[in-house]
């Protein structure tokens, strides 16, 4: 099938901006938000048109994926769904999050990112880089072997780093059949309070761990006088 031109005014304003960006950007390079809007100057949310196609599994970075990017850039990463072909540009049942359910999803996860617990606005250790909380998609793969879309909070820096991972339920509840009795218990209440408390020994491990080689074998001499 015959690509149609990116101008062509028989087109909608999504498959536009989705042909545009294949025909005048192209994949792995930059544009600006003004390119964007002097190529259809007659469209007032011609930005949220272009962020449509991520529901078709394009995707187009912002400073927000990528920090190397000025604020008004974007990286065109990857091509998705030839949304101008017929049938291609209908949205699945669910893809669309409106303000009400980012708000839910947001208290649900504690306003916190999932992956790494940071929250809205902190920064990241050792930079002065803020931390953004958004929406990700990502991929579980159930028990039945089906894979299902659900949604979960992350900060910029997960969400990047999670993009091409699927999280595969059926292998975690095999894992906890198999912990002894009272590991279950444990776990049980970690997931309870959504919180894992750390023993005195674990947090000696961990500052162990942080020890440069001379130090670490001064512990473990200590350890063997005992």
């Amino acid at each position: 099938m015959a690509m149609p031109s990116w101008n062509d005014p028989k087109l909608g304003t999504m498959k536009g901006v989705a042909l545009w960006l294949v025909q005048e950007v192209g994949v792995g390079e930059l544009f600006t938000k003004t390119q964007l809007r002097d190529a259809f100057p007659q469209t007032s949310q011609i930005d949220r048109r272009m962020r449509d196609l991520r529901d078709f599994e394009w995707r187009i970075d912002t400073n927000r994926e990528d920090p190397a990017l000025g604020s008004h850039e974007h990286r065109f990463v990857r091509q998705g769904a030839a949304v101008w072909e017929p049938g291609k540009a209908t949205k699945k049942a669910g893809v669309t999050v409106t303000a009400a359910e980012r708000q839910a999803l947001m208290m649900r996860d504690g306003h916190k990112c999932r992956s790494c617990g940071i929250g809205p606005g902190e920064q990241y250790a050792g930079t002065y880089i803020a931390s953004q909380l958004d929406i990700a998609r990502r991929p579980v793969r159930l028990p039945s072997g089906e894979t299902r879309v659900q949604l979960v909070i992350e900060c910029n820096r997960c969400r990047v780093g999670g993009r091409e991972l699927t999280a595969d339920l059926g292998e975690v509840l095999s894992r906890i059949g198999r912990l002894p009795a009272y590991e279950q218990k444990m776990l049980a209440a970690w997931v309870e309070q959504d919180a894992r408390g750390f023993s005195e020994t674990e947090g000696l491990w961990a500052a162990y761990r942080t020890l440069p080689a001379e130090a670490r074998d001064e512990v473990r001499a200590a350890l063997q006088q005992h």
